[in-house]
């Protein structure tokens, strides 16, 4: 439908329910011969005439009636969600959709998606937790959370927390038969248990740093996964050492060396 025509009808739905041009035409905010001369134009394309008019009366006709009854209550129906929509800036509400990393799921987002579910009953969360580069406009995603360096040029960064400390972790079982290393270079002479992430397209490379220089190690081991949880069980089953965020091995018995040597 042309814009022209749905103002015309809008015009014609407010003489037709007010059975008045001028009180019509005040509450649309135009003229009276403004007003006069829109539904004028509307009855010349319909080629029809849609109302009465007298010296004293404003009254639809038979075809006006029935146009006002068909397409007046969809008027209303649009008004109505328009309405409602307007009360989504005023009460927070629909489905946020986020791709993220693991780590930054359940350290970052999942804490504060708990207190503002609590707050905001009418707002859904769905976290889909995946390593690879997601596009997010393809994708309908609202937001995608990756670790710094993993950000695209073109897309806008903004920081939610803090820089993660990693750390090279392993079972006291592991070091009762194994000296600990000292070095990151003494990695390669043990049992490690590795990642693959999709974004680097092979097994991650442990990053370490020493006076603001950057060295990466690549490990060898039996294991290899994609997530923290069997990393972290395997660590503890005495396997292998595991590169983790610090976070990721509180709690745990696990004997720890941070990624600054």
């Amino acid at each position: 439908m042309a814009r022209e025509n749905a103002n015309d009808l809008i015009a014609f739905i407010a003489v037709a329910r007010e059975r008045s041009f001028t009180r019509a035409a005040a509450k649309l905010g135009v003229s009276q011969s403004a007003l006069s001369h829109t539904v004028r134009g509307l009855e010349e394309r319909l080629g029809v005439r849609l109302l009465a008019r007298t010296t004293r009366s404003v009254a639809p006709t038979e075809a006006g009636e029935r146009l006002l009854r068909t397409v007046g209550s969809r008027f209303d129906e649009i008004d109505a969600e328009l309405a409602a929509l307007s009360e989504l800036r005023e009460k927070p509400a629909g489905v946020i959709r986020i791709t993220t990393g693991e780590h930054a799921a359940e350290a970052i987002l999942w804490p504060a998606l708990a207190t503002l579910l609590r707050h905001y009953r009418d707002i859904k969360a769905e976290l889909v937790v995946d390593y690879g580069l997601t596009d997010i406009v393809a994708e309908r995603y609202d937001a995608g959370v990756r670790l710094g360096e993993q950000v695209a040029k073109d897309m806008i960064a903004v920081r939610i927390g803090p820089d993660i400390r990693m750390a090279v972790v392993g079972a006291p079982s592991y070091f009762a038969r194994r000296a600990k290393p000292k070095d990151p270079r003494d990695l390669t002479a043990h049992d490690c248990i590795n990642i693959r992430l999709p974004t680097y397209g092979s097994i991650y490379a442990w990053e370490f740093e020493k006076r603001g220089r950057a060295l990466k190690v690549r490990v060898e081991g039996q294991l290899v996964f994609n997530n923290i949880a069997l990393r972290v069980n395997a660590a503890l089953a005495g396997l292998g050492l595991v590169y983790l965020p610090e976070d990721q091995v509180h709690g745990h018995a696990l004997m720890a060396r941070n990624g600054h040597w």
